[in-house]
């Protein structure tokens, strides 16, 4: 004759072994819910991950590199001169870009992802470039030598990429004085960047706002063969005086 076998606490086998998976996925779900919040704060206030869509910091960042960006400068510390930056389009920098297309399951859960700092976004609002003046410095171009000034210094920059022949620092002359709470910044493809250089014309006068600054690019995070950490280069701009 069979017998009916009952759990120590009065439950069947099967009713233990029913409430246990469903213990198991609440607490499942908890943790993807606990991890996707804490992976949006980390995106939110701390780091973000940007992929590089042009040749304009070529040989720094080569095209389709992902980056880590430190979104606590200059946020808590101030940027400084040499500083790789990722900053929003203070106006006019970039094309208009066309409305989206309407997405598919794959786009939407891309999005998801983008949304909580898992994956780089695939954006055309944001530039990345290296602080070159900092408020109140003025930069100059080009000395006898072709050689960009900051307060009458010098830059040697050993992480500029000139065009085969050319000797100058940069192909248009020009002299700013930065304002306050805003950038001078020059992309390291000298000759291939539309940076301050170019957008004089524009209402910021090619000057970008610290508000639009997102954070200092520290980190190459993909191809894994080009892991590495981003230099300042912080031996180019010693003994500048401040202006």
């Amino acid at each position: 004759m069979a017998q009916h076998i009952e759990a120590v606490d009065g439950e069947s086998a099967p009713q233990k072994q029913s409430r246990g998976w469903i213990v198991f996925l609440r607490d499942l779900l908890i943790i993807l819910l606990a991890a996707l919040v804490v992976s949006f704060l980390i995106k939110t206030f701390l780091i973000r991950s940007f992929y590089i869509p042009s040749a304009s910091m070529e040989d720094t960042l080569q095209i389709d590199d992902r980056i880590i960006v430190n979104q606590l400068t200059p946020a808590l510390w101030p940027l400084e001169r040499g500083d790789v930056v990722v900053f929003e389009d203070p106006g006019g920098w970039l094309p208009a870009s066309s409305a989206p297309a309407e997405q598919g399951f794959p786009d939407v859960v891309g999005g998801i992802l983008e949304f909580v700092g898992l994956a780089s976004p695939d954006t055309n609002d944001h530039l990345i470039k290296r602080v070159i003046g900092l408020p109140g410095d003025t930069v100059a171009c080009c000395d006898e030598f072709g050689r960009i000034t900051v307060n009458g210094v010098a830059l040697d920059e050993t992480y500029t990429k000139l065009p085969a022949g050319a000797t100058d620092a940069s192909k248009d002359e020009f002299e700013v004085t930065v304002p306050d709470d805003a950038l001078w910044v020059m992309g390291d493809n000298r000759y291939n960047s539309q940076d301050s250089r170019y957008n004089r014309d524009k209402p910021g006068e090619g000057f970008v706002p610290m508000e639009d600054a997102v954070g200092r690019a520290i980190v190459i995070s993909w191809p894994f063969d080009r892991w590495s950490w981003l230099d300042n280069h912080s031996e180019t701009f010693v003994g500048i005086p401040e202006q």
